[in-house]
């Protein structure tokens, strides 16, 4: 399409970003752009097989890397960033999950400090069939195998955080970042508010498929390549991370303990609802308290992920949220193929 460019980008040696702001932009894009990115697991590519224990290959804080940050055009702070995500390959045909020393849901903490030791240390490689749309589970300590769905996502995006500060990617907040959820799949829109010029964005941690919470704090970790196409929504703010798919309307919130997450995200969706709809705020309070989900990203990580999320059908005539960014790019997704 004329005035579209299609900008591919892999990453050099040193490339890869740790933080989410602190960094020059390693290419600008514009609204509309075709950006498709090649993005490293969350181990940088360095656990492969059962004998590479994270603990002896990879060095803190040098985990969770992310690709950019893109630079986009027209991004000031104030507006909110769309961010389509058309398709996310795996890049290999291979994945790897781990249990690491004291991280996960169901073990002794540094936030959780408990007497009994570390819950030993393993690494799980799992076969991909993209043919088969497979992921393969084999257990280490019997001959068990069981084929889930392959369901590709982008654990890590975001935008430069406001304030100055450079977070680290593997914090999920109000600017993105490690959100860890199955929602950042293809299809979807991802609506981030612009702290800094030009937005500067960043993605990386595919997974193959990871169940709700990340228990193990783990997924089915993969490199990618993630197709994305991006617009900016002059003058409109973003307090918390959305997103939008054809049937639904989602809201993020990232806090700790779960139940601040949980309140942040269904306070931003009853409020986004609202807006949408002109419905009551108790109103709308009432409608997503019966009519609405709460899937749950990640309960590992230095702040837990959870969305509240809302079917559209359920909403009496909606406006069009984000001036109808979210449709505008899946006919372009489409179209640019």
């Amino acid at each position: 399409m004329t005035g579209v460019d299609r900008i591919v980008y892999r990453p050099g040696p040193g490339e890869l970003a740790h933080t989410f702001g602190a960094r020059l932009p390693v290419a600008h894009v514009r609204c509309g752009d075709v950006l498709e990115v090649f993005t490293q697991d969350c181990f940088g590519g360095l656990v492969r097989g059962p004998a590479d224990l994270p603990s002896r290959v990879c060095r803190m804080p040098y985990l969770n890397p992310v690709s950019g940050p893109f630079f986009v055009e027209d991004a000031e702070p104030g507006d909110t960033l769309a961010v389509h995500i058309a398709a996310i390959t795996p890049a290999t045909d291979w994945g790897v999950s781990t249990t690491f020393p004291h991280f996960g849901a169901l073990t002794s903490t540094l936030r959780t400090a408990t007497l009994q030791p570390p819950l030993p240390e393993r690494v799980w490689v799992y076969g991909i069939d993209q043919q088969a749309r497979t992921v393969r589970f084999q257990a280490t300590s019997s001959d068990h195998t069981v084929d889930l769905p392959l369901e590709p996502m982008i654990g890590t995006i975001g935008v430069a955080p406001a304030g100055f500060e450079a977070r680290s990617t593997l914090v999920p907040d109000a600017h993105g970042g490690n959100l860890d959820t199955p929602q950042l799949r293809p299809g979807v829109t991802l609506f981030l508010g612009v702290n800094v010029h030009g937005a500067m964005l960043a993605l990386g941690d595919g997974h193959a498929r990871q169940g709700e919470g990340e228990a193990c704090g783990a997924a089915v970790e993969i490199a990618t390549v993630t197709t994305l196409l991006v617009e900016v929504v002059k003058g409109v703010t973003t307090p918390w991370p959305r997103l939008e798919t054809d049937t639904s309307l989602m809201s993020v919130g990232c806090a700790r303990p779960l139940e601040d997450a949980y309140r942040i995200a269904h306070h931003d969706l009853v409020g986004w609802t609202s807006t949408l709809t002109g419905l009551d705020t108790l109103d709308a309070y009432q409608l997503v308290s019966q009519a609405g989900r709460a899937p749950v990203g990640n309960v590992c990580d230095p702040n837990y992920t959870i969305l509240a999320a809302v079917d559209k059908a359920l909403l009496p005539a909606p406006a069009d949220a984000y001036q109808d960014a979210h449709r505008r790019l899946r006919r372009l997704a489409a179209e640019t193929r």
